[in-house]
């Protein structure tokens, strides 16, 4: 039974996605200014259909741009987010070729950058551009993904954004916690958190696959308050509070605690 309920997971998945993917080349022909509703609603479907709940913490800031940085835990991190808010991903160049999610993810005017040094110098312009354009952004300063437990070091060239950005006011950077919590109303431990993390060389279908064949997830997704590049002496130092904040909330998120007031 859990097979087959797997497979049509997969068929209607895939079905969600034709159906939604002319429609958004349509709306980025026509309407550019609304190309991230149909992707939210793309990701929203995809969580219903992985069962995952999506509990959200805290308030996203409601100013645009609004550049969110949050720890990376799994190929399952872009659906819960994009469920939750509207903007444009940072993305490794290899998720251009995800079998299902890669052209959707192109449709939703993803930014594929190098896992080289320069990669952020390279397309450092084009992400300005979309900050320029009042688009927010979602980045994964870690540069690669984690065990779900820790906070690997937030990269502080990626906050160069923070420090380049020429709005009229400095750019709103919102920490973020993506914490999954729970599977099947019990909390995750480090042994079942593998069903979610996707670390190392392991092979991305077979670790979706695993994780359709498990119960209902819990994903976190805990805001912060929101910071400027003036409430610091550099953008290394903006960094590394900003991984402490997360790093924090998630240590909260896994042993049930709630956020402090």
């Amino acid at each position: 039974m859990t097979i087959l309920r797997s497979l049509l997971v997969i068929i209607c998945a895939f079905l969600w996605a034709l159906f939604l993917m002319p429609l958004q080349g349509l709306v980025l022909l026509f309407a550019p200014k609304a190309s991230y509703a149909l992707p939210q609603l793309f990701h929203k479907g995809i969580c219903y259909l992985l069962r995952v709940q999506v509990t959200i913490h805290g308030t996203p800031s409601p100013e645009k741009p609004t550049l969110f940085v949050l720890n990376h835990i799994s190929w399952l991190d872009i659906p819960v987010v994009g469920k939750a808010l509207k903007g444009c991903f940072v993305a490794r160049q290899e998720v251009r070729d995800y079998p299902f999610f890669g052209p959707f993810f192109k449709l939703q005017r993803t930014i594929f950058i190098s896992q080289t040094p320069s990669a952020i110098k390279v397309h450092k312009e084009d992400m300005l551009d979309h900050l320029e354009g009042g688009e927010n952004i979602f980045l994964f300063p870690e540069g690669t993904s984690s065990n779900g437990i820790i906070v690997q070091n937030f990269k502080s060239a990626y906050f160069v954004l923070a420090e380049t950005h020429e709005g009229e006011a400095p750019l709103n950077v919102q920490p973020v916690t993506l914490a999954y919590s729970q599977m099947d109303n019990l909390t995750m431990t480090r042994g079942t958190m593998g069903v979610v993390a996707w670390v190392g060389n392991e092979s991305l279908l077979g670790h979706i696959w695993a994780f359709l064949n498990s119960g209902r997830i819990t994903a976190e997704l805990r805001f912060h308050s929101p910071v400027t590049i003036d409430e610091y002496d550099s953008r290394k130092s903006m960094a590394t509070d900003c991984q402490l904040v997360v790093t924090q909330g998630l240590s909260r998120a896994l042993t049930g605690r709630l956020e402090p007031k």
